[in-house]
This record gives structure tokens, sequence and C-alpha cells, in this order.
């Protein structure tokens, strides 16, 4: 049995560092800026994090966008759709595609999951539980529980702050003024409510019930089977808690305890940990050749640890920054949507990626003489057959990736007759798109700046991205087809550069101005970007496509380099690199070894919500869009789905039939073919016989049959 303490526990408070980093080990550190420290809206910049793996020591530029002020004024002001109601702070930029978004708009305010507690909103305050998850044939869901509920007569609330991992919520009597703070953090198994002024709480349980209150040393509640802990100063008398200002009560979930731990023990160790509040979060991370590192440092307002669990894709821990103490582990467990997650304290919180560096090219390198006769026949078929560009974001910035690399393929192959015209006629499409005044004289193929929403809007929108849905999924692929065009034309790239620059800080800026939130759409704590934008869904908010999230950062980097901008290239190579460990992780190739799999049907989760994981897409019910939709549109980095061959194949046989008996004449059967193809080179020979008679239908609008071959071909 161990007793947990402060004493036993690391106490290091997070160095912070602005400008360049010079570290050893194998990392090039790069400070990322969140969306402001906890109760500001300022910059907040952390240091990097080192490794002891061999690998030679490398320094990065700060990331950095310049003068987004200046390209967010060069664009026309227009809000595109009506914004939605607001339950923002003045001066907080409005906080579209976070975990958190659904507090923030909607006429009703939805419950969040900051992992593994979830939080919802009630009439005069807010609860808290720890969600049960249940597991069915196409979903395993776990519902925000109001298990515990704070009256604190509030009228309404806003959001006041928010950082890397946390958002600071003020609790508004009825006349608008603070009655207190509620502060939620990711990972973290707390809920703290700070008081502005005296007050009493009522405490209730399952909505409605006046809470029993156990215990003095370690005040407790009990709901079913599921126990938890107020860490607080103030007075409890029966199911009322008294505050003076400042005074803050926390809600402590209690986990699993871990084997041969007194669960008493452990609680009142944790509620120790929870009397010093945390106050603010920040994200660093480290680029390396093999692998990338991301920390998340938790600062408290004592300058102590605090608690913190680790997902499954933080599994493989990384080193603390320099001078901070790795976290204690082992602390206990709670099963979540997700899969069991296990309690850490510290002050940090790091682990390690393989890195995926961005690419432009397959390689084709060992193609042999006869396939590459063939390619050069289809590559020609297919430039001569080239569709009209559709003017909308999506549609339009996929066949411009589409065509783009089509024109590779045509100058690897030696092709010139056919590339030279091919690469006009793209550099005209895409100037059209990264004119900044294009929408002073066209309702299509432009851009302009929503001053409410604080963003950049695509004409014309498509899937909801005039209201902030999809937008890296969106802007990934013009910044792909720009990043190759200009990748050796200097002059090219500095035409496209006002537009493409700003839809790069639209979706990753680095650091937070007043026109543009930092890193709109990725949640550096769970690894992975969140594709709606106001979040109006009980279950948190969402993502479908993962394979796109990764092809925008591809993008990104791919656009970074051509641009000479190298701190925003690794800062782009850190978000490729993590959000594919987590498609992996969540979407393609989690552990079918937890618990929380049982009873699930499927080896692939194609929507991943805050508190829901589904077997389902938004657009088709196909079992072939379930996996299309997670490896589409097969970019030159979708080699990280080759990480397990058997996976691969399993996974295709839950959407296209047994080995042996598959068909590939489905929904995305021309991207699933090129998946099955980096299972190996027998799998690869196999999907090329089927790739070749695929019928043209089954040719995806992003998608060649070129481009198909040639992928295919690559793997042989």
């Amino acid at each position: 049995m161990r007793l947990i303490t402060r004493e036993t526990l690391p106490s290091i408070t997070p160095r912070r560092v602005h400008g360049r980093l010079a570290r050893t080990g194998a990392w090039a550190a790069v400070a990322v800026l969140g969306a402001g420290v906890l109760g500001s809206c300022g910059e907040d910049t952390a240091g990097g994090s080192t490794s002891s793996a061999a690998s030679p020591p490398s320094v990065a530029a700060q990331a950095t966008i310049e003068d987004v002020s200046g390209l967010v004024s060069a664009l026309p002001t227009q809000q595109v759709a009506d914004p939605p109601p607001m339950r923002v702070a003045e001066g907080v930029l409005p906080p579209t595609n976070r975990w958190f978004s659904g507090l923030a708009f909607g006429e009703k305010a939805q419950p969040v999951f900051p992992m593994p507690v979830a939080y919802t909103p009630t009439a005069g305050g807010f609860a808290v539980g720890l969600p049960t998850p249940q597991t069915s044939e196409k979903a395993i869901v776990g519902p925000a529980l109001e298990d515990v509920s704070l009256d604190v007569g509030a009228s309404s609330f806003e959001v006041s702050a928010y950082d890397t991992a946390s958002v600071t919520l003020t609790m508004l009597d009825a006349s608008g003024e603070s009655l207190g703070t509620v502060v939620l953090v990711e990972g973290s198994p707390f809920v703290t409510y700070t008081a502005a002024v005296d007050q009493d709480v009522s405490l209730l349980v399952e909505k409605d019930d006046p809470a029993t209150v156990e215990g003095t040393d370690v005040p407790t509640v009990t709901v079913g089977d599921r126990t938890y802990a107020l860490a607080t100063p103030g007075t409890i008398e029966g199911s009322t808690l008294t505050l003076s200002a400042d005074q803050s009560v926390t809600v402590v979930a209690a986990p699993e305890p871990a084997d041969g731990e007194d669960a008493d023990e452990a609680l009142a160790a944790l509620v120790e940990l929870a009397s010093d509040r945390v106050t603010a979060t920040s994200v660093t991370y480290g680029v390396g050749d093999a692998a990338t590192s991301t920390t998340i440092a938790y600062t408290t307002a004592g300058g102590g640890p605090t608690a913190f669990v680790r997902m499954p894709h933080q599994s493989e821990a990384g080193e603390p920054s320099e001078g901070a103490d790795a976290p204690a582990c082992g602390l206990g467990t709670y099963a979540t949507v997700y899969g069991s997650v296990e309690l850490c304290s510290g002050t940090e919180l790091a682990w390690h990626s393989a890195t995926v560096q961005p690419a432009g090219s397959l390689d084709l390198a060992a193609v042999s003489e006869e396939n590459r006769t063939e390619l050069a026949e289809q590559v020609r078929a297919d430039i001569a057959a080239i569709p009209d560009a559709p003017s909308d974001t999506y549609f339009g910035g996929k066949a411009l990736y589409r065509d783009t690399n089509l024109l590779v393929l045509a100058e690897e192959l030696g092709l010139d007759d056919v590339a030279a015209p091919l690469r006009e006629e793209l550099v005209a499409r895409i100037t059209e798109w990264a004119d900044p005044d294009g929408c002073v004289d066209r309702d299509a193929r432009c851009f302009v700046y929503d001053d409410v929403m604080r963003g950049v809007v695509g004409l014309t929108p498509s899937f909801g991205s005039d209201e902030f849905n999809d937008h890296h999924f969106h802007y990934g692929y013009f910044l792909y087809a720009a990043g190759v065009l200009a990748a050796d034309d200097p002059d090219l790239a500095e035409e496209l550069r006002p537009v493409m620059d700003v839809l790069a800080a639209d979706i990753a800026a680095p650091s937070e101005s007043a026109e543009l939130p930092a890193l709109r759409v990725f949640d550096a704590y769970k690894g992975h970007s969140w594709a709606s934008g106001t979040s109006p869904f009980a279950d948190g908010n969402n993502q479908e496509s993962s394979s796109e999230a990764a092809t925008a950062w591809n993008g990104l980097g791919l656009w970074a380099q051509a641009s000479g901008n190298d701190g925003l290239a690794e800062q782009a190579t850190w978000l490729l690199s993590a959000e594919t460990s987590s498609a992996l992780a969540y979407w393609t190739d989690f552990s079918l070894d937890d618990p929380v799999y049982e009873g699930f049907d499927h080896t692939i989760a194609s929507l991943n919500w805050g508190g829901k994981r589904d077997y389902a897409t938004w657009f088709s019910a196909e079992p072939a869009a379930m996996l299309g939709i997670l490896v589409l549109p097969m970019s030159p980095v979708s080699g990280y789905l080759a990480s397990d061959a058997e996976r691969i194949r399993t996974n295709l046989e839950d959407v296209v039939g047994p080995t042996g008996s598959q068909s590939y004449d489905v929904m995305f059967g021309d991207f699933l073919l090129m998946y099955a193809a980096l299972a190996g080179p027998d799998d690869a020979a196999t999907a090329l016989e089927a790739a070749r008679a695929l019928p043209d239908e089954r040719i995806d609008d992003g998608n060649t049959r070129s481009y198909m071959l040639a992928s295919i071909m690559a793997q042989l």
C-alpha cells in the first residue's frame, strides 16, 4: 500500500520560455502559444521538452505567421451565416472547434467531456459525473451523468477564458454580476468552483435530491457505485456548502484504486492535490527524426502538482521539460469510452508519437518499367479528362489536390507535353482562389473574414463551413496544392502567400491574435482535431475523417516549406505526427484488448465524440463508408496507416468481406484498394489487379485512376 501525499509527489513549476530554444537531445523544441492563461486572453508560451534518444540536437525557429492582422484586413469582411447565440465574455475570441464549444454556442448549453469526468450546465449551476461506458454492436456510449450538482444561484454563465487544455466559466447572477468561476481541465478528475462573493451552495445528487455528505476530513458523496469527494475549506452542513469570497470547492471523482491501494487513503491524497487548483495549462512540443514529443504543463495556484489521466495514445511516455520531474502514475484508473485511462500526478504530462514528415509525392523509384509505361498512359488519359472544377471550398479544394497529384505524376514520368499546360492551368486556378479581393467581384472561389466569429470563410461554403465546420478538411487541400505548386517557384509562393497564410492561420495559428485563435481545431491533450464549429451536441464535439485531418497538416507543412517558414513547418510536422498517432489509437488501430470493446462488433470507430464512439458516418450507412472516410484521400503521408499489416486486413474484412471474396465495387473502393496495398507486396499485387478492373464510377472525385495505380504500384 502506498499513501500519496504532497511530500511524495513532484512540486516543480513549469518553466516558460519565449523565443528560440536551444536544447540537447533529439528534439527540435518549439514553443506553442495557447489561447491565453486562465483569467486572461493574453499570450501564453512555454518551454520545450527533451529526450535522451540518440539523434542530433537541433534548434527550431519559433512558429509564427507574420502580420495576421494585415492578412485578415486584406480580405472583405462578411458574415456568411448568422452567428449563433454566444455565451462568451467580451474580449474572448469565440471558441469554435473546441472540446467545450457546446458550452459557448447555441440556444442551450451542452454537456462537455474534459476526460475523465463530464460537465453539464444546470439551471442554477453545474453537475459533474463520471460517464459509465456502455458498449453495443455499433457504439460505445458514455453519456454525461449529473451525479453531483452544485447550485450556486446562477442565472447564466459565459466562457471568460481558455487555454491549451482548460476553460474558465464565469457564473452570473440575474444582474450579470459574477458569482464565481468554474475551471474545467482536460485530463483532470477535478472540477473547481471559486466563489467571487460570500455564498451558500446547494449540493444535490442526480439533479434534484439533496446530497448526503459523509465524512469530515474527506467529505464524500456516493451515487450508485461512484464516489465523489469535496475538497474545500468551506463549511458543509447537511446539503449546504458555505463559501467565503475567494474560497473554492473542487469536486473530485474517485478512481478505481490501483491493486493493493487503500481506496480511502488514495482518495484523501487526491483531495490534497485538488486543494491546489489548476490556474493554467500550456503545451510544448519537439520534433525529432523518429519521434515527436508533446508536453502538457499544468500550473497550479500553489505551484505544486495536480492529478491528470494518461489516455491510450499517451502511453509512450516522454521525458519532462528541463528541471521538471516525471509524473507519478499508477494511482488508479477510470473506465472511459476511449478505454481504461491511468491516473497520474505531477506538473507535466509528456508523451511520444512516431514522426511523420510532410510529403507531396509518392516514391515511384521501385516501380517497374512495365508499370511506368501503363501509368504514363493512364496519366495522359486522366489529364485529358479533367472535369470542370467545382466552386465550393470542399470539392473545389479536393479538385485542386487531385489535379496537383496528376501534375506531380506527369512530371515524375517525364510527360512534359501534358505536364506543362496542366501546371499553367493549376497556377491560374489557385491564384484565382488566392486573390484577397476575390469576393469583392464574385461570390465563389474566394475568401472573406467573419469579424463576429473571428475566422476565414470560403465562398461558396459547404458542409457547414460557414458555421466553422471542417475548416481544416477544406483548407488543407488548398495548402497542399499551394505547397506543391510553389515548392520550386518563390515568385508563385509570394503571390499566393497572403491568402494561403491566412488559411493556415485560420486552422493552425501558432499564437492568438485579435483576429484569430491559436490552433483553432487542434486539441493538444487529445492529440487530434475537432470538426464541428459550434458543437451543438449532447455527446460533445466530434471528428469523422481523421485522415483528412492528417492531410490538412500535411498541406500546412508543404505550404510552410514552400513559403520558407521553418517554424511553421516544424509545427506542422508536430500536428501531423500527433494527429496520425491519435488516428491509429482511436479510429483505425485501437487495442481490442481493452474491456470497453467487448461487445463492439467492429475494428474501427468511424466517428469519435467527446462522450461517444460510433460505427457510423454523417453521410452513409454503407460499411465501406465507415473505413473509407478514415483513409481518404490516401495522400503521400498515408503510410502512417501501415503500422499493422494484419489490422489492415482485418479492417478491410469488416467492410468489404472476407479475404478471397472481397468486392471493391463499393463507395470509396479506390481508396480502400490503396489502403489494402499498405499491408505488403502480395496485398499490393492483389489490389493492383482489382484496381485495374475497378469501374470508373468508383473513382472518387478527389482521386484519379492514375494516382490510385501509382499508390498501389509504389507498394509492390
